[in-house]
């Protein structure tokens, strides 16, 4: 358990330091293609894809009629169609969902090309270093920009990490996985597991599906303004988002908790005996228990003391989410 401790720390560290590699092939890659799928992106999802160019992209949730939350994805334009990253074992249950939306006269063609691809993750301020020290130097510094690399690495290069960190999120063909993932170990990058990936996952605050992403919630109160246009026309969930955003009407707001001692997700939060939220994700880190939690916009915000069931904690920031 002490090495396994130890280990964790030792990636966190290269995550926030250095360079690390997760490998994130449990996500879910669908391509959707035809001359109808940036018309067909943009009506189902809250961002704005007809503005986008190839060799682009951008983070978009897809809601509701009534704006709850389905996932939130990374989208990435190539001359051809378009790669939607979506999150760990929700690439069946989204194809079902877009393939409803899909008419008879729609030039629109889904695939779920997840098995045919690998996805990795490479996270920390040294990722650009690393990258450089292989060859591949980035021609835009753009959140979601990539290229295709065709020399020795065979792989999509995108920038971004998936967290609130800088890093790179490579697709790369089946074939050439391993490949490439012993030479960005042996390059310097220090694996991380799934269960170090989930303590920075919840540390940043990206909120998951099942956890902070349920039909309980809209992606205002997410904390994913950054992935919502206010500008752009109608799509599925707009009037709800539009309204909630008109009339000041985001009842609840994601953020980060310090906890006294550990919880379990699903605890009701108090607050001078009132309840004001719940607990949505937990881990244990180096400096003590956390968590991300909903409040009641009402009850506050930063430095905001609450109860977690019987446990005192604290409201913080985390730098994956905005309120605005």
């Amino acid at each position: 358990m002490i090495n396994n401790q130890q280990t964790i720390i030792k990636a966190i560290q290269a995550a926030r330091e250095g360079v690390a590699l997760a490998d994130l092939s449990h996500w879910g890659l669908l391509k959707i293609s035809g001359e109808d799928r940036l018309r067909y992106l943009h009506n189902q999802s809250t961002n704005d894809f007809q503005k986008l160019q190839s060799g682009q992209g951008c983070d978009t949730v897809f809601v509701t009629s009534t704006a709850r939350t389905i996932d939130l994805a990374t989208a990435y334009l190539t001359e051809d169609a378009v790669l939607v990253l979506v999150s760990p074992n929700r690439q069946q249950q989204m194809m079902e969902w877009l393939d409803r939306f899909i008419f008879p006269m729609d030039k629109v063609e889904l695939t779920d090309i997840s098995s045919e691809n690998k996805i990795f993750s490479l996270i920390g301020p040294e990722s650009d270093a690393l990258l450089a020290n292989l060859g591949v130097e980035s021609s835009s510094k753009a959140y979601a920009s990539h290229q295709e690399l065709m020399g020795e690495l065979k792989a999509r290069v995108a920038i971004g990490s998936g967290l609130a960190l800088p890093g790179y999120t490579l697709i790369v063909p089946m074939a050439e996985a391993l490949k490439l993932g012993d030479t960005l170990t042996q390059a310097g990058a220090i694996p991380i597991e799934n269960q170090t990936w989930e303590q920075l996952r919840i540390q940043q605050g990206r909120p998951a599906p099942d956890f902070e992403l349920t039909e309980d919630y809209n992606p205002l109160e997410a904390g994913l303004w950054q992935t919502i246009s206010f500008e752009k026309g109608c799509y599925i969930g707009q009037e709800t988002i539009a309204r909630l955003n008109t009339y000041q009407g985001v009842k609840q707001r994601l953020w980060g908790i310090r906890l006294d001692a550990p919880a379990e997700p699903g605890t009701v939060v108090t607050l001078n005996g009132d309840k004001v939220g719940k607990l949505t994700s937990f881990t244990d880190t180096e400096q003590g228990a956390f968590g991300l939690v909903y409040i009641r916009t009402k009850a506050g915000g930063v430095g905001l003391k609450v109860q977690v069931g019987e446990v005192e904690g604290e409201i913080v920031d985390v730098p994956f989410l905005t309120h605005e």
